[in-house]
């Protein structure tokens, strides 16, 4: 089996036509070693592409529009990615068969990021997005579901910057694997992921508050009628919700508003003042500096796109 990711003879940043016809294209490009993207633009077509190697890898899908099948031969199961998603998947050896659908017009695009590449950027704490990844494909998987989340307007705004980075710019290999980053930083941060030593009392507790704030997240319980809820008090739900998340419940709750507005920011019929009261803002400006302080851009900048 041959390695995916070493293909980088005389240029750091290489774009192969993998397939072209008139109603679309198939483009393999590799940013640098350890970073490697497929952009799919196809119109009635199906296409298959199958994957044999011995790579450690994260797998970041998104389908813009059409449907997209990954098979498993090894562990012999299918996962799919269909329109309006992003699904990340870990993989230490591959014999699978990437299906594209026949579609009126898809679009799709799957980053693929080697373990050495995730290795950089590991903080020694094994309840870090980064090195939990890492972790997963250091063990034997043919192909692991991590999660499958709807698209976001940051997503979006991502990855056409990264589609824009041309052959022609000077240093287009920092400038694509600098976007690289920043769209592995935002679709990670998403990761929900339990810390260890927490007890299964622990764990029912934060893990009933979570679906109880999910439920209205716009509208929240107080603190003191959620912990009744869970059957606790407030201050043991305080500490163990932080302790199994990570965060305070007020975070969870303005982070769950703004991955709310991060989506409705794609709805081109929504001002920005309406998608703050919606995901329970008054006041626009407030709104616009914490999506800012969460995600590095402002919800203005993203409606351009």
């Amino acid at each position: 089996m041959d390695s995916f990711f070493f293909n980088i003879t005389d240029t750091r940043y290489k774009i192969t036509q993998v397939f072209k016809e008139n109603k679309g294209y198939l483009n393999r490009v590799d940013i640098s070693n350890g970073i490697v993207f497929l952009e799919s633009k196809l119109s009635g077509e199906k296409k298959e592409i199958v994957f044999k190697n011995l790579d450690r890898m994260v797998m970041i899908v998104m389908v813009n529009r059409g449907e997209l099948y990954i098979h498993d031969h090894i562990d012999d199961h299918m996962e799919s990615v269909k329109g309006g998603e992003i699904g990340i998947f870990c993989s230490s050896k591959q014999d699978m068969t990437i299906t594209m659908q026949k579609s009126k017009d898809s679009d799709i695009f799957i980053l693929f990021i080697a373990d050495f590449f995730l290795k950089r950027y590991l903080s020694g704490n094994k309840n870090e997005p980064m090195d939990f990844l890492y972790e997963k494909i250091q063990k034997e998987v043919s192909l692991e579901a991590i999660n499958l989340l709807p698209i976001d307007a940051l997503s979006l705004y991502i990855i056409e910057k990264l589609l824009n980075v041309s052959v022609d710019d000077k240093m287009q290999s920092i400038r694509a694997e600098h976007r690289v980053v920043e769209f592995m930083i935002h679709r990670f941060s998403l990761l929900d992921i339990l810390v260890e030593n927490v007890t299964d009392e622990e764990l029912a507790f934060a893990s009933r508050a979570k679906a109880i704030l999910l439920q209205d997240f716009i509208h929240p319980p107080t603190v003191q009628l959620l912990a009744h809820l869970c059957a606790t008090n407030e201050s043991k739900l305080k500490k163990v919700f932080k302790k199994v998340y990570g965060m305070t419940l007020y975070s969870y709750v303005q982070k769950l508003r703004l991955e709310e507005a991060n989506l409705l920011l794609k709805e081109e019929n929504l001002t920005i003042g309406e998608i703050a009261k919606r995901v329970g803002y008054k006041h626009q400006g407030h709104f616009s500096k914490l999506f800012f302080s969460s995600y590095g851009v402002y919800p203005k900048e993203l409606m351009k796109n």
